[in-house]
């Protein structure tokens, strides 16, 4: 990131992320500001994220999901979130727009980075989501999800493949979008 240690984020940054989120100049600028307080060196080590991270799941054990989450953002594999990853994290996961969000899940679920979804990696997923789940909630789960290996299970079912088989992106956001189940398995809501 060409500016990471002034003051200001470069006007080509700025002029990217204007046009590429939902974030005004002003905005962005400020998150700028806010970025360079928190993290002087310009990056986000994936140590500072999974404490960013715990923080969202005091009860639970975030490590896992928030190595994953942090991969799915490191767009250029170097091991850290400069502020341009970092703002379109943002933009991806609190947008209003589903399909950006399904885009977002599909390359979390994607452990590899290959362009595919295989069961194996949607068990992985599902083993770091459940660690997110405190136990007292866990014994609430309906008898078909709760552990990770049912869960896995029941969200493979919806694409209609077969254990060995894989799932491409375009087939994961048309299962997820035609089963409201689907939706719900792939992610974890402590407000819920």
């Amino acid at each position: 990131m060409g500016n990471a240690k002034s003051g200001a984020v470069s006007k080509e940054i700025l002029e990217d992320l204007k046009l590429h989120t939902k974030f005004t100049e002003n905005e962005l600028s400020q998150w700028y500001e806010n970025f360079q307080k928190q993290c002087p060196s310009g990056r986000i080590t994936p140590d500072e994220f999974q404490n960013i991270y715990q923080r969202f799941f005091p009860e639970s054990d975030a490590k896992t999901y928030a190595q994953h989450v942090f991969r799915s953002f490191d767009t250029n594999d170097d091991g850290t979130l400069d502020f341009k990853e970092y703002i379109i994290a943002l933009h991806m996961t609190s947008s209003g727009k589903m399909a950006l969000k399904l885009e977002w899940a599909f390359s979390l679920f994607d452990v590899d980075k290959n362009g595919y979804i295989t069961k194996s990696e949607v068990t992985e997923i599902c083993q770091a989501i459940f660690k997110l789940i405190p136990k007292e909630k866990q014994d609430q789960l309906p008898s078909d999800e709760n552990t990770p290996e049912k869960r896995a299970d029941k969200l493979w079912s919806y694409f209609n493949k077969k254990d060995n088989e894989r799932l491409a992106e375009g087939e994961f956001i048309k299962g997820v979008t035609e089963n409201e189940n689907a939706l719900r398995l792939i992610q974890y809501d402590p407000s819920k």
